[in-house]
């Protein structure tokens, strides 16, 4: 397998395999903003949170997860809410955040997708997506019951990867109105990927994270380190009151801020002459507020931290695909 295979991949070939969740249930955090949990279960690969804003003239779906089971939550809400999906935004193009799209697409044909152009790098000829592609088809034959299963729905994503780029490319910060809803786009550059997209809804004062935030840790692959710290900086100085993590669960202003702290803290020590095992450990204790009730995440924070540590440091602190 291709050494740049996924490692939420990687996850779902080395573990035990599970059935599949009952369907995610809706939260609504805010006045007309909902939230369909993502999963992120032994066996199998992830999926992100989605976040939907009941907008005048429809729905505005902010990510839309990996599986089928994900996807088929969003469009039962909109049924069950009798609105049309009037426009999808991705946070990035990470495949637990885009899958979806064409399924939705396929519901609500006039639905646009708008996010930054940054997937094209990722399918292009040497790209993170293509290099994991062909990790995967390496894969496939050997595998068997979910693992098989998994490499498939990968696949099928990249086998029409046109769903994945953006009809409406936003290229830079700036206040849209989507579905005759009004909500500030915010790009961070080469942070989680070359340009991610979150979001600031000043009529509810929730902020949309995608991937800047994730637990039980952050997902480096594709990362650049420190404007990844920096994009956390500008997301503090943005007068919000509830943030939407792309994986955990919403937050105060107070528990942002100490993910944040706890974010500074694991890339100054990745970039230390510290154990990999100190790092983790150290990582483990700052963000225990947020694992305190989920063994399996308190299990896996220490782990995956340790593995981002030699990750990092074997790219001189950054992923090999970070553009800086």
């Amino acid at each position: 397998m291709a050494q740049a295979m996924l490692f939420t991949l990687l996850l779902a070939l080395l573990q035990s395999p599970a059935e599949p969740p009952p369907p995610p249930e809706a939260t609504e955090v805010a006045r007309g903003v909902y939230v369909l949990p993502g999963s992120f279960l032994p066996g199998r690969g992830p999926d992100g949170n989605t976040v939907i804003f009941d907008a005048p003239e429809g729905l505005v779906v902010v990510d839309t997860g990996r599986h089928q089971w994900h996807s088929d939550a969003i469009l039962a809400l909109a049924q069950q809410h009798d609105r049309p999906i009037a426009a999808i935004l991705n946070t990035h193009w990470h495949l637990d955040h885009s899958s979806g799209n064409g399924r939705l697409q396929a519901a609500f044909p006039h639905a646009q997708v708008f996010a930054t152009g940054a997937v094209d790098r990722a399918l292009a000829a040497d790209g993170f997506l293509t290099r994991n592609r062909a990790g995967a088809e390496a894969a496939r034959d050997s595998a068997a019951g979910v693992q098989r299963e998994e490499i498939d729905i990968f696949l099928a994503t990249m086998a029409a990867p046109e769903a994945l780029r953006a009809d409406v490319v936003i290229n830079s910060s700036q206040r849209l109105g989507l579905a005759g809803r009004a909500l500030n786009l915010r790009v961070a550059e080469r942070a989680v990927t070359d340009a991610d997209l979150w979001l600031y809804d000043r009529r509810t004062r929730v902020a949309v994270l995608g991937d800047l935030v994730t637990l039980p840790a952050p997902f480096f692959e594709t990362a650049c380190p420190e404007r990844w710290r920096t994009a956390l900086d500008q997301v503090w100085a943005t007068p919000f009151r509830i943030a939407i993590p792309g994986h955990g669960a919403p937050m105060s202003r107070a528990q942002f801020d100490a993910y944040r702290q706890a974010y500074g803290a694991f890339v100054d020590c990745v970039n230390s002459a510290a154990e990999a095992s100190a790092c983790a450990a150290q990582w483990s204790e700052n963000i225990a507020q947020f694992t305190a009730s989920d063994p399996r995440a308190r299990r896996m924070a220490p782990q995956m931290a340790e593995y981002y540590v030699g990750y990092l440091r074997a790219g001189g602190g950054q992923s090999p695909d970070c553009l800086d």
